[in-house]
């Protein structure tokens, strides 16, 4: 275990910062000092972070001093997102002291806390996410020449004139100094990034250049180049590629990046004339060329007057970005008069801040908006001073990684401004201002937002959350902190089946390196405990499967008021969203891929479900590619990791088969139907029944090797790795280390602890709707957003796809339910009744019933559950009082018709 490191202060951490030198824009790995002096990546620790950043980014991030200015709710997400990532050292600057409100959002305070400083009081727990980083406070005030000891600086709660200052001096600083300022106010919040006059983007999007094996070039002008036609090209008009390993028209081999048009799935044209040029004979691989961008920012001082265009998420709000600018402003102006916050539910407090908005509005002649929606207005002055956790989470996920592109170039910045809100989220019914009042608890905040009601109701709410790694991690914490679960009749089940590794470190917080080897679920919940002790949570360590049905049985689904998915696997989200949809219950789902994160509501009756569209099949190449015709890595490395199972893995196995009985074996080998396979075992027979099996002891087998790729000791990886490049040599593929061939050999799934965070805090703001009901399918969203680029793609949900057939309608939804112990020929006229002709019943994999068949008929007296115990062989279990049937059926003209899932109650 490593030793525990001390929070310093500010005096020592200027020293550190002192002795650092300070690059100037991002600029290439070899030009950067720091990246230079950064310490040795810690792999293992690192995996999932490194597949999607790279090492150089992280060599920049290890290098980068960062400053956190104010640590409410906001503050502190930033901060722990900066820690997992790696920067060098956080320094965390905040004046004021922990009170109660704070509890709602800022996950490392407790009521211990009330009353010391809050920056302070962060620290100790902040720490232990990562040794590493040198974490330090400042408790006074803070001058704007302190902030030349930073790369990137981050202010959460402070005024647009002070706000003024910061930025025009950050602006002018040689090198610029990264400038961003966020805000969570209630169901409000903004973010506005000034990187200098001038920055450098080395890496837009982050994502692998695009590869193409050419088939042809003409001598053209312009030229043809066609690309052979096992995997579609993903070029665009005007892309820059590069060409290598061209035979014949060899002065295409210069490394000259050209710009391509007309692209087209395995083709396109080069802005090139290449008439003059060789003939083009074989071979040959073109590759994007991703050049850097220079964005040039304005500072907070000229944004404000003129904020250009504003990066919009929902576009059924298209109008509302220029309000909320004025919005905070207005704040902005009612707190530096009145020096407090609008009080919750005070008509007068919202109509000062109205009035506030309109007198800006008018200044702004030209450019002011036209119609300032009051209703708006007023729940943004009401819940103003509330930074609630699922809004501290999403915002701190997307200026944590605006801190990661300020420090090292990597993907592409904010410009400049962004509004959110989620005013969907407050209850239906109008909220009174006696209801709106503080109880002196840790979730007055969120009370003065949602109301005392909805508060009990999410402290008595009973939630399943499936998975708790990096997202169950972040939503446990939430959940935590929303108060879900906190009361005597309320509970949280959380589980998982899986134990604590290293590389789960760098983004499932609540873990740390001296649970390496515990139970997730276990040790999540423990720690989501401390984080509010009143949490009704239980750990369980089943996967949740057709298997474990005895566990999760009726009786539980039927309790539950939702399900929270934290899964990273299409099989289980598939298995879930069944039971949902069975049980009738709401499915909160998410997930990331490196940058991107998505979040799907799959609400009863009202949306479609999860299983309703699925995702293109992922892209593999074709296996003649693989072993006959590689041209890139992907390829060699696929080929090795298969070398490697069927050498150390399959063929012992077949082996030990072999051994256990030969002669049986060795028939079934030779008319096994995979010919490779087949010659295979033909091959170690033909060697063992050479040697008579003589040279074995009695019980000699062989020990099969599985592929495991984060133990580094057992040389796995160097095999595969080397494998794949002398592969690559002899095609003359670039090679590529051993952690680059983790990643692809591994199939390792890149992740960082930011769009997990963002991914959570848009569920939870979800949450809120689903426990307060009544809300319609328009006041839910679904969201795909990347933070590389960035880009927020908010809209509701689809409706689930209904049925009809006469004067019924139904959906995936509805389950059609019949109670008695009925017959076969009962359930028959029964959906008879309903113009409905079946002609097949079944029960799970057993057939009950089928007109084809006369013996069936046989059957049509008795009763449906015994027909299903002696047909299945196996009896129904003793916690279920309902057969579910499938029935095939047709109309009366013979039409098939989907009807529900017919379930009979007979007990």
């Amino acid at each position: 275990m490593l030793p525990r490191k001390r929070g310093v202060d500010a005096g020592e951490v200027q020293d550190l910062h002192n002795k650092a030198p300070r690059p100037a824009a991002p600029a290439p790995a070899q030009d950067d000092p720091m990246a230079a002096r950064a310490p040795e990546i810690d792999e293992d620790l690192h995996s999932r972070q490194l597949a999607v950043y790279g090492r150089e980014t992280m060599k920049r991030l290890f290098g980068s001093n960062v400053l956190v200015s104010g640590l409410q709710g906001l503050g502190a997400e930033i901060a722990k997102n900066l820690v997992l990532a790696g920067v060098k050292s956080v320094t965390l600057h905040d004046d004021g002291k922990v009170d109660l409100w704070d509890l709602s959002s800022n996950f490392f305070l407790s009521e211990k806390d009330v009353g010391q400083n809050r920056a302070q009081a962060c620290v100790p727990k902040l720490q232990e996410l990562n040794n590493a980083v040198i974490i330090s406070t400042i408790t006074g005030d803070l001058t704007k020449e302190q902030l030349s000891n930073f790369q990137a600086v981050v202010f959460t709660d402070i005024s647009i004139e002070k706000a003024v200052e910061f930025d025009d001096y950050c602006h002018s600083h040689q090198p610029p100094i990264a400038f961003i300022k966020s805000e969570v106010r209630g169901l409000f919040g903004s973010v506005f990034c000034d990187f200098g006059p001038e920055f450098t983007v080395l890496d837009v999007d982050g994502e692998e250049p695009h590869t193409g094996i050419v088939a042809s070039i003409s001598n053209d002008n312009p030229a043809l180049v066609s690309c052979v036609d096992d995997e579609r090209l993903e070029f665009q008009d005007g892309d820059l590629v590069i060409f290598s390993e061209v035979h014949g028209m060899t002065e295409l081999n210069d490394g000259k990046p050209r710009k391509i048009k007309s692209a087209r799935p395995y083709s396109f044209t080069l802005e090139e004339d290449t008439t003059s040029y060789g003939t083009y004979i074989r071979g040959g691989i073109v590759t994007q060329v991703k050049p850097p961008k220079v964005l040039k920012f304005k500072t907070l001082k000229e944004a404000i007057k003129e904020p250009g265009e504003f990066l919009m998420s929902d576009f059924s709000k298209f109008d509302r970005p220029p309000l909320l600018h004025l919005a905070f402003q207005a704040l902005d102006k009612f707190r530096t008069e009145l020096l407090r916050f609008p009080i919750a539910g005070s008509a007068d407090d919202a109509q000062k801040l109205i009035d506030f908005a309109i007198s800006i509005n008018e200044s702004l002649g030209e450019s002011k908006v036209e119609e300032t929606d009051k209703k708006l207005l007023q729940h943004f002055a009401s819940g103003s001073r509330a930074v609630l956790n699922p809004m501290a989470a999403m915002f701190g996920g997307i200026v944590g990684q605006e801190v990661v592109k300020a420090c090292s170039g990597k993907f592409h910045p904010l410009y400049q401004f962004f509004y959110f809100d989620s005013v969907e989220s407050l209850p239906v019914e109008p909220l009174e201002a006696s209801d709106l009042k503080p109880e002196n608890s840790r979730y007055d905040a969120q009370i003065s937002v949602f109301g005392a009601k909805l508060q009990k109701k999410l402290e008595q709410s009973k939630i399943f959350m499936v998975g708790s790694g990096a997202l169950g991690c972040e939503f446990l914490k939430n959940l935590a902190l929303m108060g879900i679960s906190c009361s005597e009749n309320g509970k949280l089940t959380v589980t998982d089946d899986d134990v604590i590794e290293k590389s789960n470190l760098s983004r499932q917080f609540l873990f740390r390196d001296w649970n390496i080897g515990q139970p997730k679920s276990t040790v999540a919940a423990t720690a989501a405990m401390a984080i509010n002790p009143k949490l009704h949570v239980e750990a369980l360590q089943n996967r949740a499967s057709p298997e474990t049905e005895n566990v999760f049985n009726d009786a539980f689904w039927e309790s539950l008021d939702a399900v929270v998915n934290a899964l990273d696997n299409v099989t289980a989200r598939m298995y879930i969203d069944s039971r949902c949809v069975y049980f009738q219950k709401p499915l909160l789902e998410s997930g990331t891929l490196g940058a991107k994160c998505n979040t799907q509501m799959v609400i009863p009756h009202l949306t479609e479900n999860y299983g309703a569209s699925r995702d293109p099949p992922e892209k593999q190449a074709p296996m003649c590619t693989v072993h006959s015709f590689p041209h890139n890595i992907d390829h060699c490395l696929t080929w090795a990791r298969s070398e490697f199972e069927g050498l150390l893995e399959k063929t012992p196995t077949e082996v030990n088969a072999f051994l256990s009985n030969p002669s049986g074996y060795a028939t079934a080998a030779r008319t096994a139907g995979d010919a490779q396979a087949r010659d295979q075992l033909e091959r170690v027979i033909e060697c063992l029944d050479r040697d008579k099996c003589e040279t074995f002891q009695a019980g000699f087998h062989m020990n099969p090797i599985q592929f495991e790729k984060d133990d580094d000791t057992n040389f796995h990886m160097d095999l595969i790795a080397g494998f794949a490049n002398m592969r690559a040599r002899n095609y003359s593929i670039p090679e590529v280390d051993k952690l680059k061939a983790k990643f692809i050999a591994g199939r390792i799934i890149p992740a960082i602890a930011t769009s997990t965070a963002m991914a959570t805090g848009l569920v939870c703001l979800e949450l809120y709707k689903v426990l307060a009901g009544g809300h319609k399918v328009e006041d839910y969203r679904n969201t795909f957003a990347n933070l590389a680029i960035p880009l927020f793609s908010v809209a509701e949900p689809v409706p689930p796809k209904t049925i009809k057939h006469q004067d019924m309608s139904w959906t995936v939804w509805d389950r059609w339910t019949i109670t008695g112990n009925i017959t076969l020929r009962e359930l028959l006229e029964w959906l008879k009744e309903k113009g409905l002709n079946a002609y097949s019943i079944s029960w799970g994999t057993s057939l009950l019933y089928n007109s084809m068949f006369p013996r069936h008929k046989e059957r049509l007296d008795k009763k449906v559950v015994d027909v299903a115990r002696e047909v299945a062989k196996v009896e129904v279990p003793s916690y279920r009082r309902h057969l579910d049937v499938v029935v095939a059926c047709e109309d009366d003209d013979d039409n098939d018709v989907d009807i529900p899932l017919v379930s009979i109650y007979f007990r």
